[in-house]
Formats: C-alpha cells, structure tokens, sequence
C-alpha cells in the first residue's frame, strides 16, 4: 500500500536528491494554491450562510432577527472552539507571529479548518469582525503544515507561513503585491533574493486562482474614473492627520475592551454582555451587521443614502446634525461591535473593521469638509483614502494599505493620495505608539520578531534551555574539609552556595580555594561561608533574552546564577549564550 511515508522519501530521500530550492519553489506553489482555495472556501461560506439567514429581511426593517443572529453565531462558535477544537484560535495574526518567534514556526494542524469553520459561523451570522485574520491563520497554518510534512528546516518553515499568509491576502483581495508586502511590513519577514521568489509564487498563485473562481467579484469591484486633483492634497494630509488619531483611539480601546472582558472569568457570561451589547449597536446603526464590506461598496457607488438610515435616527441625511451624530457613531462605536464580537467568544480579525472604518471617515470628512468650506470633494476617492490611512494607522503597514487599496480597486491613479494619507496617518499614529495592535502585546513580552537581525535572533532565543544545572552546591557552614570533597567530584570551577530551603548565598569558585586547598591543618577552621563572594548580579528565570544580554554586559561577568524567586536553579554561561545565537544566526545567513 502507498503510504504517506512512502510519498514524502519520493522528496526527501530518492536517488537523485531534489534540489531544496526547487522543491521550496514547489511548495511555496502549493502553499499559494491552498490558501487561495481555502480564503475563497470562507468568503462563499460567509456569503451564503448570510444569505441563508437574512434572505427576505433588511437590516432596515426592524426585524428582530438581526438582534439575535449574532448571538446565535457567537454561541455556536463558542461551542465548537470549546467542545471540538480545544484551543485558542481567535487573533490569528499574533498566534502566527508567535509562532515564528517562539515555536520554530510550529502551528498546530487543526488550524488548517478550525478558523474556517469558527469565523463563518460568528461573520455569517452578523459578528460586526472580518475574515481576513482567521484565513491568514489558516493560510500559515497550511504552509507550516507542508514545511513540517517535507522536513523543512526552520528557516523554510518560517518562509513558507509567509507563502501561507500572502497567499491568503492575495486570494481574499485579488491583490499578489499587498499579500507579500503584508509579510514583510506585519509578519516581518526580511527581504531576501531566496525569500521574495517564494513570496511571489504563492502570491500570484493565489490571485490567479481568486480570478479564477470568483472573477472581478473579490469584495470590491470598483474603478477610479476622475483624475486626480493636485489641489486638494491638502486635504488628504487633514484626512491622514485624522486617519492616524483614529487609528490611535481603535488600536487602544481594542486592547482595553479585550482585556475586561477576559477578566469576566464565565464564558457565558462573556457571551451575554458581549452579545447584548453588540445586538442593541446593532440595532441602532445596522451597518454594524456583519463585515461591512456592503456599506462601503454602497459608498463608493455613490448610493450613500442607502446606508444613512438609523431605527433611532430615521432618514439620518434629512438633517446635517443627525447625520453627524450617526457617522461619528458608525466612526467611534465600530470598535466596541468588533470588541465585543471577539470578546464575547467570536472568532474574527480587525481588518475588515478597520477598512469599515476607514471608508466611513473618509466619506464623513468630505462630507464635513464640503459643508463647512464648499470645497468640491470626491466621495469615493476619499473613501479609499479613508481606508488606506486607517490600515497604515492601525497596522503600522503603509504599504500594505496603498498597494491594497490601489489593487482592489484598480485605481493606481489614485496612488498619490494613497500615499500622502497612508503616511500622515502611519507618522501620526507612530508618534504615540511605537507597535502596531499586532504587534504591541508581543513587543512587551520580549516575543517580537524585527527586521533587526540582531533582535530577531535574540527573540528566537530560548535562553532557559542553555541553563546549566549540573554544578555541585555546597552549605555556608560546611568547612573547607567538605569543599574540598567536593571539588574531587566535580569537573566545574564553581560551586554555588545554597541554604536548607536552596535559597542562593553566595558562591566559590576554584580561584578562591587554589592557594589554601592543600593546607590540610585549615580544613576544619576554614568555612565556606567565610570565603564564598556574592555574585555580581543574579538572573530571574521569567527574565527575557534582553535583560541576560544587558547583564552580561553590565557586570562583565562569564557566569551569572539562575533564580526563581531567590531559589537557586543553575548556571549560565555567556559562552553558551553567544554559541547558541551564533547558530541561530547562520539560519539568518544567505546560502
């Protein structure tokens, strides 16, 4: 019978050795084709599943419907992950770049369909999140599914999760450049002549098989007729200037919304509060139902007052004052639907709110902008703009947002407010955050991989596997005599000295001991507590790679002690430290 083993010697280990680079490129290939099916296989589930339950109602219509299905959803997706999946799958951007910096690129199989199957059933019954997070989980999660299955090295693996998330972008926007910018500017992935051929097969492959199986019809199918006008990039630098503190207010209350609702300890507790309060903002701006994704389109084709409907505002345009109040609802409040979405037990990412948000700042602001100076605005290209500059803001990833909007959208004319907007915006944010949301809780636990070589070998690290346990200890009050004895056994040069509880006193080294230890008439008088030194500092075992680095540098030490809690635990030796980052450093090294 053919077995699985059978098919990976076919690769690994037939007579004519494939070559690793030509195999990667196949791979990268595959990658590309299975995330593009797998990011198509969720817009179509999302799709009908939506249609499936709202066929003949409106969001407009006062249908109660609208307020339960969301909760429904979440309660369904919270019993799969709980009872099916057994696992934390939701902020999948962040469970990949965890990853790649600590887990070698290891991200469990269940997450090749796991994400799929929980982000329909919270987006398609109304959860006001996107698809985008959970397919780029899914997409890295095939690419390191088939790095591991063709013993890949870590290196290959890592490339290939990248393979998996470009291919996933460029699938679910039709857009080959923004997907392998994505990995560089989010996932961090460096830049190399061996890394960007991989990029591009998967992402091409992708794209391809998204024109393929869906045709222009890849969530936006819009094209920017007017030119550009130079005089109103003034304009578009106000535009970034408000892009960029929005995208200041989401990325924080995201975080703090979150958080409490992982204090509330109940699962269904959570589900409760989080579902009732997404179901009432619901209820009052319906636009909220669902990714939203049809709220901009209906911007950009103009039909603005399909949308500028309220259940507690009514027809929102018939008066200026209303139709601020709704905007800036739609504006400020989108974060608390999508963080009570997630925090409630739904599984969904924050890009499809950011874009929502995005275009319905842009078109608030030309619409403020035309009202209060009669400057003559372009809605939609303000409304693209809106949502490059509030991906550049919130994702710290301007390229990612101007080469998406341009591609989507087909509008390269559009690139020079692209860009002006996506910059303001990204300059504007970075000066008060230093992380993008993806990145900011990595960043505090020392777990972020940079384009800092140097840095992102030191992530890698795991420097509690280099402590060394194996050095005999002694007691304060045992004599020279005892020290002695146990030199005899020992092949070390230091000999910690410890308590009754093992709290850390002191420590001998062979130095100490070299011009007394055959002077027998001393072993009796002598005791260790009378020559043991304290050590030039000390290590705490929950300290991160940084801080060993920086004390190693401070002290000048080649040995600092290992601490939990001020019980001793071991050794660590700045040799082992520097020959393990050395190894590591060569897997960064172009062949």
């Amino acid at each position: 019978m053919f077995r699985i083993a059978s098919f990976r010697k076919i690769f690994r280990k037939s007579p004519f050795d494939i070559d690793q680079v030509k195999l990667l490129y196949f791979l990268s290939l595959l990658v590309g084709l299975l995330s593009a099916l797998a990011a198509a296989f969720l817009k179509n589930t999302i799709h009908y599943t939506h249609i499936l339950l709202t066929k003949g109602i409106t969001s407009e219509s006062g249908n109660y419907l609208y307020l339960a299905y969301p909760l429904a959803g979440m309660l369904l997706t919270l019993l799969f992950v709980r009872y099916f999946v057994n696992d934390n799958i939701s902020h999948g951007i962040s469970r990949v770049l965890y990853a790649i910096s600590k887990r070698k690129g290891y991200l469990r199989t269940h997450n090749t369909w796991s994400s799929i199957v929980a982000s329909t059933l919270t987006i398609g019954f109304g959860g006001s999140v996107g698809a985008e997070a959970p397919v780029v989980l899914t997409g890295s999660s095939i690419g390191s599914t088939v790095g591991r299955f063709f013993r890949m090295n870590n290196k290959s693996i890592t490339l290939l999760i990248g393979c998996g998330a470009a291919g996933a972008i460029a699938g679910i926007f039709k857009a080959p450049i923004a997907g392998i910018v994505f990995v560089l500017e989010v996932l961090m992935l460096d830049l190399t002549i061996s890394s960007i051929v991989p990029l591009l097969i998967s992402s091409v492959t992708a794209a391809t098989v998204a024109y393929f199986l869906m045709g222009d019809k890849v969530l936006f199918a819009f094209n920017v007729a007017e030119a550009f006008n130079i005089s109103n990039i003034h304009w578009y630098i106000v535009l970034g200037i408000i892009s960029g503190l929005i995208s200041l207010y989401f990325s924080k209350m995201t975080l703090f919304l979150e958080s409490n609702y992982e204090k509330v300890k109940n699962q269904y507790v959570r589900l409760a509060v989080g579902g009732t309060i997404l179901g009432i903002l619901i209820y009052i701006f319906p636009p909220f139902y669902g990714e939203g994704y049809d709220t901009i389109m209906t911007l950009l084709q103009g039909n603005s007052g399909d949308i500028l409907t309220g259940r507690l505002f009514g027809h929102v345009s018939d008066s200026f004052v209303l139709f601020a109040v709704f905007m800036a609802g739609l504006v400020l409040l989108k974060v608390v639907a999508s963080s009570s979405t997630n925090g409630a037990g739904g599984v969904g990412g924050i890009f499809a709110p950011t874009l929502f948000i995005g275009g319905i700042n842009g078109f608030f602001i030309a619409s403020l902008l035309r009202k209060l100076f009669q400057v003559d605005l372009p809605d939609n290209r303000f409304v693209l703009a809106g949502m490059a500059g509030m991906m550049a803001g919130v994702m710290h990833a301007p390229l990612t947002a101007i080469f998406l909007i341009a591609e989507i959208t087909g509008g390269y004319d559009l690139l020079i407010p692209l860009i002006i907007t996506s910059t303001i915006a990204y300059i504007t944010t970075r000066s008060f955050e230093k992380h993008s949301i993806y990145h900011v809780q990595l960043a505090s636990r020392g777990e972020l991989i940079t384009h800092d070589k140097d840095k992102a070998v030191l992530t890698r690290m795991n420097w509690k596997k280099e402590i060394e346990t194996d050095l005999k200890t002694t007691k304060p009050d045992d004599t020279l005599g005892d020290l002695i004895k146990i030199i005899s056994i020992s092949k070390r040069n230091i000999f910690p000295v410890v308590d009754q509880y093992n709290i850390l006193e002191g420590v001998v080294s062979l130095d100490d001991v070299r011009e007394i230890m055959f002077q027998q008439e001393l072993y009796k008088t002598i005791y260790v507590k009378d020559i043991m030194t304290i050590p030039p500092t000390y290590i705490d075992i929950k300290e991160n790679i940084e801080t060993v680095m920086e004390a190693f540098r401070k002290t000048g030490a080649w040995n600092l002690p290992v601490l939990d809690n001020g019980y001793y635990i071991g050794f660590i030796s700045k040799s082992r430290i520097y020959s393990t980052y050395r190894e590591l450093l060569l897997e960064y090294s172009e062949e």
